[in-house]
């Protein structure tokens, strides 16, 4: 993928109803070349806007010049979060933060041009946020902000929340060829016309590669966006049109006694049949209307994903593979409301906003497969889910300096379930009150504090609130509630040179009444005890000179299980320690080059920590050269080819040949190292 400095000169970037504006020059110089000013998003002075220490945004060029592995990793860009993979190419990752096993997305939320990204009540996991069909040279910025503190996020953000926003017109359209290891394949090209008095942005991506496993992985992925900017009966309107097709071949994680015993390798294979498809076809439209701001969308959605964790475990005939199967259409929109008043005589912002979603679910499906084919059902299921959040936000500048936010939010459920077993179809309601408040100091000019406290929630399956039969046992089911609730407080100060050096470190706590998990081997979920965490991030970025930039991102956190023995209370696969550190260069003859570090300490798999799994550290470096039109780039991913594991489990597992399971740590191999070579044209 691209890793390339930006190619805009002009940025504009708007951050809690407050616009600034990026602005670059051109100096032509006595040989007609062009010196292009870098423009980072990071580098954004939000003393006086901002209304938390964690509260941030990235623009383009922030990971332009990273090299990538993944187009998740673009919340990597959010400082202390990771997202690694325990499976195929083809479906979402597996996300951390905050001390957070978040699985595939189960407390931190994205939303592409206004669009929620995670799924609820999936075939797979609650939450799941496939971010695959997402083009990153597309992404113009992106706004994140952490814990329960803002009444504008809902479900999914109780450790936090991210909101990508695509270009509305490019500075420069390009096609661009990428060609990497084990035969990776990556075409990208982008233009910006006029059409009529507005603008209509394409975009096209093809991907294809084996990967590095001993079974190839016979990526197939295919994206498209169409997105028109201009007035629309004299509304300045945004319609975006996506496209997202793929299909995939899996090596999941793999158990270590097998590699121990020399049976397979570290990238080696147990089922030969894994892998899926999925496609995503999805329409946008954000309006502005006065004060007012209205974001309509709608969404088919499909995916089909064999898996087989256990593989003999509980039929040594014909195994323990199985399909995972979901079809929905996604219909919802939000309406916002901002204007500036004065209250009680204070000056204050004044926000309301109200969002509506629903999810019809066709197709809810869990089967029993053997060599991919379908042998018998464990769910048939379908569901419908409409949810309506309301909100309001009042932000008092008490005096010149000090800033009171409250808020308030209402969520309302309603949910209808028609399963294969009549005994856990059913329908039902919930609704959730969520305060939050926040104060922001400003200090001085250069140095502001914040303190912020609110309540949030995630939702889960919605079977899981009318079951009554456990789908693989045929025994007796618990109905679990479908909207947990979270509280969350965090303490911490952003300072700013305001002339190319900033830092922000914030102190957290959270806690939740239950992390209920999805298990989507069973179709049903399982709910853990409250949970306690607390920790503290830190985030700079520095601007060493006019070509030289350095970036750092620490997080330390300590969680833990209430109420059970402090030798027993460990939340497992939780990374506590994760760091990440940047420097990149941008020469003025053209010349780029990046150097990446990421870490993450190791993780308890069990309750009592006797099963650990190791931590990890890669390194990433690219390097590129620009000449008129033309450039040329060169990445190496995991620089130092280290040994490390992406994800790791302990559960039972049984292999051919094995008379009874075995409990055993199950992982899921970094890539090693990898080269690529980019070569783009500028048109």
């Amino acid at each position: 993928m691209l890793n390339r400095k930006s190619l805009t000169t002009l940025l504009g970037v708007s951050l809690s109803g407050f616009a600034v504006l990026f602005s670059g020059a051109s100096i032509a110089q006595a040989d007609d070349r062009v010196e292009e000013v870098q423009v980072w998003g990071r580098s954004l002075q939000l003393l006086g806007t901002a209304d938390s220490a964690s509260k941030g945004v990235v623009g383009y060029s922030d990971f332009s010049t990273r090299p990538m592995s993944r187009v998740a990793e673009l919340v990597e860009l959010i400082p202390g979060m990771i997202a690694t993979q325990h499976s195929g190419p083809g479906k979402a990752n597996q996300y951390f933060m905050r001390g957070f096993n978040l699985d595939h997305g189960s407390d931190f939320s994205t939303y592409f041009d206004g669009m929620p990204v995670n799924w609820r009540t999936h075939g797979h996991a609650q939450g799941y946020m496939d971010l695959n069909f997402i083009i990153p040279e597309i992404i113009e910025r992106v706004d994140f902000q952490k814990g329960p503190y803002f009444a504008d996020t809902g479900d999914f953000s109780l450790a936090g929340s991210n909101s990508m926003k695509t270009y509305d017109v490019l500075e420069e359209d390009f096609s661009e060829l990428t060609l990497g290891s084990e035969d990776e394949i990556r075409f990208v090209t982008a233009n910006s016309i006029l059409l009529g008095d507005g603008n209509l942005l394409y975009a096209f991506e093809h991907q294809q590669t084996n990967g590095h496993f001993d079974l190839d992985q016979d990526v197939r992925k295919f994206n498209g966006l169409l997105k028109y900017t201009g007035d629309i009966g004299d509304i300045p309107s945004r319609i975006t049109f996506s496209a997202y097709d793929s299909q995939w071949s899996s090596t999941n994680q793999v158990p270590q006694r097998a590699v121990d015993a020399g049976q397979i390798s570290r990238f080696g294979f147990v089922d030969p049949d894994l892998g899926g498809e999925s496609s995503r076809y999805s329409i946008t439209g954000n309006f502005e209307l006065n004060n007012w701001d209205l974001n309509l969308y709608a969404s088919s959605y499909y995916m089909s994903l064999i898996n087989n964790p256990t593989y003999i475990l509980n039929d040594p005939v014909n195994g323990d593979e199985f399909e995972q199967e979901d079809k929905r259409m996604l219909f919802g929109g939000a309406l916002r409301h901002e204007i500036e008043t004065d209250i009680f005589g204070f000056s204050t912002r004044r926000t309301f906003g109200v969002d509506v979603r629903y999810d019809d679910v066709q197709e809810l499906n869990l089967f029993n497969t053997s060599g991919t084919r379908r042998t018998g059902s464990i769910r048939e299921d379908e569901a419908e889910e409409l949810s309506v959040g309301t909100f309001a936000e009042l932000q008092f500048s008490l005096t010149d300096q000090l800033r009171l936010t409250t808020g308030l939010r209402l969520d309302y459920y309603e949910f209808d379930v028609d399963a294969l077993r009549p005994g856990n179809s059913g329908s039902d309601s919930d609704s959730l009150l969520q305060p939050n408040v926040g104060l922001a100091y400003r200090w001085s000019d250069n140095l502001e504090f914040y303190a912020n406290y609110g309540h949030g929630f995630h939702s889960n399956d919605a079977r899981a609130a009318v079951n009554t039969i456990d789908p693989v046992t045929g025994g007796p089911a618990e109905a679990q509630d479908v909207l947990v609730e979270g509280k969350g407080s965090e303490v911490g100060f952003r300072f700013d040179t305001l002339n190319g050096f900033n830092i922000s470190i914030a102190a957290f706590e959270l806690e939740t009444d239950s992390e209920l998990v999805f298990v989507g081997d069973a179709g049903t979920t399982e709910p853990s005890d409250p949970t306690q965490r607390s920790g503290f991030e830190v985030n700079t970025f520095w601007e060493l000179d006019n070509n030289l930039v350095f970036d750092l991102s620490a997080a330390k956190t300590n969680g833990h299980f209430k109420g059970l023995p402090s030798n027993a209370n460990s939340i497992t696969d939780a990374h506590e320690e994760v760091i990440g550190a940047g420097l990149t260069y941008v020469g003025d003859q053209g010349l780029t080059a990046s150097l990446r570090v990421r870490y993450f300490d190791d993780a308890a798999l069990t309750e009592d920590e006797s099963v650990r799994k190791d931590g990890s550290t890669l390194v990433h470096a690219g390097v590129s050269y620009e000449l008129d039109k033309w450039e040329i780039g060169l990445d190496v991913l995991n620089l130092l080819d280290a040994e490390d594991d992406d994800i790791a489990y302990f559960f039972e597992s049984r292999l051919p040949g094995e008379t009874a399971g075995v409990e055993d740590i199950h992982f899921h191999p970094s890539n090693p190292r990898t080269v690529r070579v980019l070569l783009r044209y500028r048109f």
